[in-house]
């Protein structure tokens, strides 16, 4: 009779694993991070989907990857982070400050790189050179904040009425440029025109008035064994001589 309540009273003070494997600590969420997350899956399911059977792992190790897993969702979270900085400074680097378009030097990499396509597969590419005209009466009659207006205004229009594989970008001051794919001299020309069409019929609207905007354009086609500053060159003398009826100087 002793004996038998011996037994009894060690069954009683004998731990419960059952007991012990509910204490084992979840998954790490905001909590930890220090961050809003997404609903994560359960323990159960993230076991499984890593062909593990969790019956068959010990608490220790249930605990260590469940670690592990959380601390493989924080890196995940770093690396999305990380690339959405990345593509930041990289429209930083090639975008105009002032205007939603590429910068001068975004504009010639991709414009060499066109030339290379029509170098490759024998179809031609073309460059609108713009000049924006009377900048300097716009700025000195109201002021340089008009006369950005102005500039944006011309964009707009620009990258508004190319095609998503065109490219806009600004040449420097006044100047704009456009890149036309698989387009030759007579496409590229008519294109041209009706650009300055569409920028002369919106006018800026100014303190009260309506300031006239025009643009001057000049165009080249390339085939692709030309070098990207000579084609520059080549559609802005094109366009000094249409706005000036004079050649430039050499």
């Amino acid at each position: 009779m002793v004996k038998a309540k011996l037994d009894i009273g060690a069954r009683k003070s004998r731990p419960s694993t059952t007991a012990k494997r509910r204490d084992t600590p979840a998954l790490p969420t905001a909590e930890r991070t220090g961050r809003a997350t997404a609903p994560q899956p359960g323990p159960s399911n993230a076991f499984a989907a890593a062909g593990l059977d969790e019956t068959e792992l010990t608490p220790k190790l249930r605990r260590t990857l469940l670690l592990l897993m959380a601390d493989a969702e924080e890196l995940r979270h770093q690396l999305a982070e990380a690339r959405a900085r990345i593509a930041s400074l990289e429209k930083l680097v090639d975008e105009d400050p002032l205007m939603p378009v590429c910068n001068r030097r975004a504009f010639v990499r991709e414009l060499t790189r066109m030339m290379a396509f029509a170098g490759r597969y024998g179809v031609p590419g073309s460059l609108v050179y713009f000049d924006v005209n009377n900048m300097k009466q716009i700025n000195d009659a109201y002021g340089h904040a008009a006369g950005d207006a102005t500039l944006m205004q011309v964009a707009r229009v620009l990258v508004e009425s190319v095609r998503a594989t065109d490219v806009v970008g600004r040449l420097g001051g006044d100047e704009l440029g456009v890149l036309l794919v698989q387009t030759d001299k007579a496409l590229a020309e008519r294109k041209a025109a009706e650009l300055a069409a569409l920028v002369e019929k919106q006018s800026i609207s100014w303190q009260g008035q309506k300031l006239p905007v025009s643009v001057a354009f000049g165009t080249y086609a390339f085939l692709g064994g030309e070098n990207a500053n000579a084609v520059l060159d080549a559609a802005d003398r094109e366009m000094y001589r249409r706005k000036t009826g004079r050649e430039p100087d050499a």
